[in-house]
């Protein structure tokens, strides 16, 4: 049995309803928008500001540490001085009295200044408690803008994700059915124009969504559907008005499938 010829028309239609697929695939990543990018650019925001919070915490701890380490160095400062004084009452002359002296003097500069670090370190520990608070209040803020933006994702992604999969499915499939050339062509114009229309029905006598008038005998010859033309303002495929109205009734019951 011969092989049944493919004709120009078939040609057409394979290629139309493939544009309808893909329009079909546009409009539910359009409802889609922005929202993926969104999501994506406040979850790497969180992540910077824990980084940001790690960092302010660990200086904090450090802070604290550095108060901790001079207190006791306060401490051992006092015993010391004590030490000393007990000492005094023991002395024998005035160089070990004055030797003495001099060392309790020590202890009290080494007291005065561990007590202005103290001071230096609370001042940091208070600067980055304030840090702490503010990258907390930017978090709970992002995150609660982030909960919102993933629910309202994720309710458009369960409403569009199952007839979206099966369409780029059928794009697929319907490619598979096209000669390469056209498939590759089509593809070519589609990513050149802005609305992703690579085939466009005549409609008022000019291509669908172009201001450019056809001339009658062109149009003749898109509606004779005998060869593949294509419009030379925008360069996209044009097919007649009575194929596209077909066309897309015939897909609309295939899209009412894919719900």
């Amino acid at each position: 049995m011969a092989k049944k010829e493919i004709t120009v028309e078939d040609k057409l239609r394979s290629l139309f309803d493939l544009q309808l697929i893909d329009s079909r695939i546009d409009e539910i990543r359009s409802v889609r928008g922005e929202l993926p990018l969104e999501v994506e650019d406040l979850e790497v925001e969180i992540e910077a500001l824990k980084k940001r919070l790690d960092t302010f915490q660990m200086e904090f701890d450090e802070f604290q540490n550095q108060i901790a380490n001079e207190k006791n160095n306060i401490e051992v400062a006092k015993e010391e001085e004590k030490k000393y004084e007990a000492k005094l009452k023991n002395v024998r002359n005035n160089r070990e009295y004055n030797s003495i002296q001099k060392e309790q003097e020590f202890q009290k500069l080494e007291i005065e200044l561990s007590e202005k670090k103290i001071k230096e370190f609370q001042i940091k520990s208070e600067q980055s408690t304030s840090d702490i608070e503010e990258i907390n209040l930017k978090l709970d803020e992002r995150n609660t803008h982030l909960d919102a933006k993933n629910d309202e994702l994720n309710s458009i992604m369960n409403e569009t994700e199952k007839e979206e999969k099966l369409l780029i499915k059928k794009s697929s499939e319907y490619s598979k059915n096209i000669e390469e050339h056209l498939v590759n062509t089509y593809q070519k114009i589609r990513n050149s124009v802005k609305n992703g229309l690579a085939i466009v029905p005549v409609e008022r006598g000019a291509a669908g969504g172009s201001y450019f008038s056809i001339p009658p005998q062109t149009q003749m010859e898109i509606a004779s559907r005998q060869k593949i033309i294509m419009d030379e303002h925008s360069g996209r495929i044009l097919v007649d008005e009575v194929l596209a109205y077909e066309q897309r009734e015939k897909m609309l019951s295939i899209f009412k499938k894919t719900k």
